[in-house]
């Protein structure tokens, strides 16, 4: 099976769009970004100071959705839903060392 690939929307530390692929059958992730100047350039959702971690930490601590909403109402279903998306194509990445 061939995956086309196409380039990631998330942009990186330095506002600049990262140089990943993530496969054409993902939904674009336009609402997470990471910037330099936001949470140490760490993933956050919908152009807010959430980031990725917390909303993975807070679903693997059995929170539903309904209650992410609850405590962070700027957010809405989809900021969530993008959030996992991202940590899990993130995981599946392999970062291979370079030699100096």
């Amino acid at each position: 099976m061939v995956v086309r690939l196409q380039p990631l929307t998330a942009l990186d530390g330095y506002g600049q769009r990262r140089g990943c692929r993530y496969p054409a059958s993902m939904t674009p992730l336009d609402r997470v970004t990471r910037s330099i100047d936001v949470m140490g350039g760490k993933a956050c959702v919908g152009g807010t100071r959430v980031t990725v971690g917390t909303v993975v930490g807070l679903v693997a601590a059995g929170k539903s959705i309904a209650q992410i909403l609850d405590a962070y109402p700027y957010l809405d279903e989809q900021d969530v839903m993008q959030a996992l998306s991202y940590a899990a194509w993130r995981v599946e990445e392999i970062e291979i060392p370079t030699s100096a």
